[in-house]
């Protein structure tokens, strides 16, 4: 069993509704992403092709999320929340016989960060 991932970044602003403190007002970050799949190697060798992770990724994340207002696409956007969206758009699309979305990780900042493995 292999392990494989990959890290993206994606810059976007927010505002916690649900919170009282700073992060009830308007900011932004740079967000930092791994996307971890597992399984076994294919007939190339490879559990994905990096090449095609990160089509993946930017299709169905990072060009709905990048340079964009996180509370129009998905609701009070903590970091876990921004994490189960993402594992929620390609859980279904990362599956096959051989491989699984295994982890997804999303940092808000340098040193916090929260990683998400699904129901």
């Amino acid at each position: 069993m292999f392990f494989l991932s990959r890290e993206f970044t994606f810059d976007a602003a927010h505002r916690l509704e649900s919170y009282k403190g700073k992060c009830e007002d308007l900011h932004g970050h740079t967000y930092r992403v791994r996307v971890t799949v597992f399984g076994d190697v294919d007939e190339e060798g490879m559990v994905i092709d990096f090449v095609e992770l990160k089509k993946i990724v930017n299709e169905k994340v990072l060009s709905l999320l990048d340079h964009k207002y996180l509370n129009q696409i998905i609701p009070q956007p903590t970091a876990e929340n921004i994490a189960r969206w993402i594992w929620d758009r390609l859980q279904p699309v990362l599956r096959t016989e051989k491989r699984r979305l295994y982890e997804v990780t999303v940092w808000e900042t340098a040193d916090s960060f929260v990683t998400y493995r699904g129901e």
